[in-house]
């Protein structure tokens, strides 16, 4: 979705329909695509990163089980 121009294959989409449900795929896709809004918003108006969190990250908890 972020590629221009956005082509998202139908492969994709059967793969995704696996894991997720329609009205999570409808979520994953507003998010996404809110997300490339903003960023290309940002970019044209020169509002980069400020590096506030340079360095920084967030770790995934480690999964127990399965």
């Amino acid at each position: 979705m972020t590629r221009t121009p956005v082509e998202v294959p139908d492969a994709l989409f059967e793969r995704l329909r696996e894991k997720f449900t329609p009205a999570q795929l409808v979520e994953l896709t507003a998010v996404v695509a809110w997300e490339n809004y903003r960023a290309r918003f940002n970019h044209a108006f020169g509002a980069e990163s400020e590096n506030f969190t340079e360095g920084s990250y967030c770790a995934m908890p480690v999964r127990s089980g399965a």
